[in-house]
């Protein structure tokens, strides 16, 4: 059997060598955050951590993963949902279906770690995944929360929740 290490532990699968990385987390390995979109990198939905670079896994052949880089899916991200990016896009109600949203917060919290402060055009680039329900104001808003150490006022939003309270 092949290992992978994945969220800090040493996986086994097995797996055809073409084998996409998306489906071996999915299918083998029981990790169903990281979405499958569109098969051909173009949506981002599919999106981990590869030894800290975020990498579009529905295209990555598992033959050309080793067993020592570092996997990160969304549930190793924050197992309780206390990363920093989880905490903003929660504060700013960024989800509206939610699907892309894996991707969208695997995506932002390594822009955020190559730059703490990134600015319009850095957010720009390294947001290159495709959401539906076009959230992107929140996005870049919750981004830039992140960026402000996580003060929600800083994300220049009005947004009324159910339970009456403002962001």
């Amino acid at each position: 059997m092949a290992k992978l290490n994945v969220n800090g532990v040493a996986r086994e699968f097995e797996a055809e060598e073409d084998t996409p990385l998306l489906w071996v987390l999915r299918e083998q390995l029981g990790l169903t955050g990281t979405k499958y979109g569109c098969g051909i990198a173009a949506c981002g939905a599919c999106t981990v951590h590869l030894d800290g670079v975020p990498t579009r896994s529905c295209v990555r052949p598992i033959s050309t993963v080793g067993s020592t880089e570092k996997i990160v899916t969304i549930e190793g991200l924050s197992p309780d949902g206390s990363h920093p990016v989880q905490k903003a896009w929660v504060a700013l109600d960024v989800p509206q279906c939610g699907y892309c949203q894996c991707g969208m917060v695997m995506a932002a919290a390594a822009l955020l770690k190559a730059k703490p402060s990134p600015t319009d055009t850095d957010i720009n680039e390294a947001m290159s995944n495709i959401c539906r329900c076009g959230t992107y104001n929140r996005i870049r808003a919750a981004i830039k929360v992140v960026a402000a150490g996580g003060n929600t006022k800083s994300a220049a939003l009005s947004i009324q929740h159910t339970d009456g309270s403002t962001t």
